[in-house]
């Protein structure tokens, strides 16, 4: 997101405010949501922003790509913790007979 910020900043494609003052406060809600994912609201918080960030493709079309290929990791990293965190709720303990 910074590197978007600067960017769009750098294009002129938003006022200088907007730009910089949305990506820091793009940034900060991407870092606080990271702390959040551990709860149903946090999973919901994360697609949602995976949403936002594809369409920054509004303002700079090659965020169309990237962010296909960031919403591409989170469904990918999302499908595996899931089938992770399922794999170990049924797997026995150890020590058990």
């Amino acid at each position: 997101m910074f590197f978007v910020a600067l960017t769009v900043f750098g294009l002129r494609a938003l006022p200088a405010p907007v730009a910089l003052g949305g990506g820091a406060a793009a940034i900060l809600v991407l870092v606080l949501a990271t702390g959040l994912v551990r709860w149903p609201a946090g999973v919901w918080l994360g697609w949602a922003l995976q949403v936002a960030l594809v369409a920054t493709g509004l303002i700079l079309p090659v965020m169309w790509g990237i962010g296909a290929l960031f919403a591409g990791i989170w469904i990918y990293c999302f499908v595996t913790g899931r089938r992770l965190d399922r794999n170990s709720a049924t797997a026995p303990t150890e020590g058990t007979p």
